[in-house]
């Protein structure tokens, strides 16, 4: 499980002596961006003692999709066969990684989903939930895909998914980093399953998502499905004009 950390003191050996409790077999790597508050050195003070656990400092705060780009790299370099995404802040429960491990025999990608029957969030204030919500429907209708919770990070990738959907063109580092990998799988005609899960609202350290990234995140999609829109326009607009050629 790939976890990218920034400021995760409080919160970094807890959420590891969970995965590692939940499914002892399971390699951990914590990819810190230089947090000012240790997080990377207790890490690997872990690390030191469990060779489960492993540990990839950047230099700098480069963004979340930057980070797990980093870590899926280094995962598939040392031959992993399954690849996964986790928060370290416990929103993604590790006693919950199971569901997501069973439904691999039937999907290159696996989600664990808020918006599917049977997931739900805890301690989330309902205008968050909205937005969210929000967020993902106008996902789904303007890149045309039927994924409910695109926006997801708790994820497993089989690693001939991430072999095939060309991580060395993702330019996307933000939370809308998710989205795009989820577009390109789908686009690679590969299968993509969303299990339900609980979501759990941090409960301590402070969240990275703010009004400014969703925004961002928001513009990023409008731009993609704009683009994808004038794409099928132009290749319908090309198919007519080959049968009327026929003629």
């Amino acid at each position: 499980m790939v976890v990218p950390t920034y400021d995760e003191a409080e919160n970094i050996a807890w959420i590891i002596g969970r995965i590692r409790s939940a499914q002892p077999a399971v390699h951990v790597l914590v990819v810190d961006d230089s947090s000012p508050d240790g997080t990377g050195q207790i890490a690997d003070g872990i690390a030191a003692s469990d060779e489960h656990v492993h540990v990839l400092h950047r230099t700098a705060k480069g963004g979340l999709g930057a980070a797990y780009l980093h870590g899926f790299a280094w995962a598939l370099e040392h031959g992993f066969d399954v690849i996964g995404e986790m928060d370290a802040d416990g929103s993604h429960q590790p006693e919950q990684l199971h569901l997501l491990l069973d439904a691999l025999d039937r999907a290159d990608l696996v989600i664990g989903s808020r918006w599917v029957p049977g997931g739900s969030v805890v301690n989330w204030p309902r205008r968050r939930e909205a937005l969210s919500r929000g967020g993902n429907l106008y996902v789904r209708l303007l890149l045309g895909i039927s994924v409910r919770d695109a926006t997801a990070g708790y994820r497993l990738y089989k690693r001939e998914t991430l072999e095939q959907i060309d991580l060395a063109g993702v330019r996307s580092t933000g939370y809308v980093f998710q989205t795009d990998l989820v577009a390109r799988t789908l686009a690679a005609g590969l299968r993509v399953v969303e299990v339900p899960i609980e979501f759990v609202e941090r409960e301590r350290g402070d969240s990275k998502m703010s009004g400014a990234v969703a925004a961002e995140s928001l513009r990023r999609i409008t731009r993609w499905g704009i683009a994808q829109r004038r794409a099928q326009v132009r290749r319908a607009v090309r198919e007519l004009a080959g049968r009327g050629s026929d003629r």
